[in-house]
């Protein structure tokens, strides 16, 4: 009865485990298809080395059915013998025969059981442990960035982020590709496999405490149902969406994104600034490329350049001024003087990264 009850409880713990997605914490070990696969070769190792060793020496045996040992005969022995269930129809009759069963075929046998049942206690404490360390992961996880899709642009803009001051730790992949989130692991990241428009596995993802939520998928159709579905989930998030083509832009913004990049729209661009002149093409990739040449920056205006116009800031290049969450350009009379609060969007050495003392003009 004990045992039942037992049984059920591991039943319902392990469909419990099943059921809900996961986070995947960095590590080296072997994957558990791996590990699976190693293991049942040992025991199929062990099964076959038992039947030789047998069959062998099948004339020490004697069995009770026709005094015969053949090769059937000796896999079946071996199967009875090495799981301990042990029917006595074939049995060693000869001195030699039962030394060879005590020296060799029972340190096989107990290695069967040990192999067997260390797999069975491996697989429950392994998702034992990741429930573990999935509830201790997701109760730390607030005012994070989650990255929806780890193609290209998922690890640029991972990597843009790393370069401007968040941790690994901050940041949190989302991609249904398998390959994807393994590889996201050995980068250090932890990581969910799966859909940007599964709700419970956006939930396990704790993205109602996320700051930042970066989608990077491959398909418009799929970036526009992720949006909506993030949006549902965590109202006060910044959402950025990449789509490919210009069109769908006002379906995506409709669906909850605050910002959105045309990937293809902005490579064409760039190509045609580079067919005009190659200076200009290079000037926006330096713009673009975080950490080398030049670098775009905001930050907040600093005491001393309150009441300046933004050109009067000459050791930061100044392209706009955000006030009140709303981006101004340079040059707009409504930003005419610098007041507290506003935050600047300069250009600036990636070298130096350090703020000067303000000039006046």
């Amino acid at each position: 009865m004990a045992s039942g009850i037992t049984r059920s409880v591991l039943r319902a713990r392990g469909l419990a485990w099943r059921s809900q997605p996961m986070v995947s914490l960095p590590t080296r070990s072997r994957t558990w298809s791996q590990e699976l696969t190693f293991r049942l070769g040992l025991a199929v190792l062990l099964l076959v080395l038992t039947t030789l060793t047998i069959y062998l020496d099948r004339n020490a045996y004697h069995d009770s059915v026709d005094g015969e040992v053949s090769i059937v005969d000796a896999i079946y022995y071996t199967t009875v013998t090495i799981t301990t269930t042990g029917y006595g129809d074939i049995t060693p009759v000869e001195p030699h025969a039962r030394l060879l069963n005590a020296l060799v075929v029972t340190p096989m046998r107990i290695a069967f059981l040990v192999l067997l049942v260390g797999t069975t206690l491996e697989v429950l404490a392994t998702e034992g442990r990741r429930a573990i360390l999935d509830s201790r992961w997701r109760k730390r996880m607030e005012k994070h960035r989650v990255v929806i899709g780890y193609g290209t642009m998922g690890r640029s803009a991972v990597a843009t982020l790393l370069r401007n001051g968040v941790s690994l730790g901050e940041i949190l992949i989302i991609d249904r590709s398998t390959q994807a989130v393994a590889e996201a692991n050995r980068a250090g990241l932890a990581a969910f496999e799966g859909r940007g428009t599964d709700r419970e596995l956006l939930r396990r993802a704790e993205v109602d405490q996320a700051d930042e939520i970066i989608v990077t998928v491959g398909a418009d159709d799929e970036a526009i149902l992720t949006t909506l579905t993030v949006r549902q989930l965590s109202p006060n998030a910044h959402i950025v969406v990449a789509v490919r083509s210009e069109e769908n832009v006002p379906l995506v913004r409709q669906s909850g994104a605050d910002g959105v990049i045309t990937s293809s729209a902005s490579v064409g661009r760039l190509m045609g600034l580079s067919s005009i002149s190659p200076v200009l093409g290079e000037v926006i990739e330096d713009l673009l490329a975080s950490g080398e040449g030049l670098d775009v920056h905001q930050r907040p205006v600093a005491p001393e350049e309150v009441g300046l116009a933004p050109v009067e800031i000459h050791h930061e290049q100044v392209l706009a001024v955000v006030r009140g969450g709303r981006m101004h350009r340079f040059f707009d009379p409504v930003v005419a003087r610098m007041e507290v609060g506003d935050e600047v969007v300069v250009v600036r050495s990636s070298i130096t990264g350090a703020f000067g003392p303000s000039t006046a003009g």
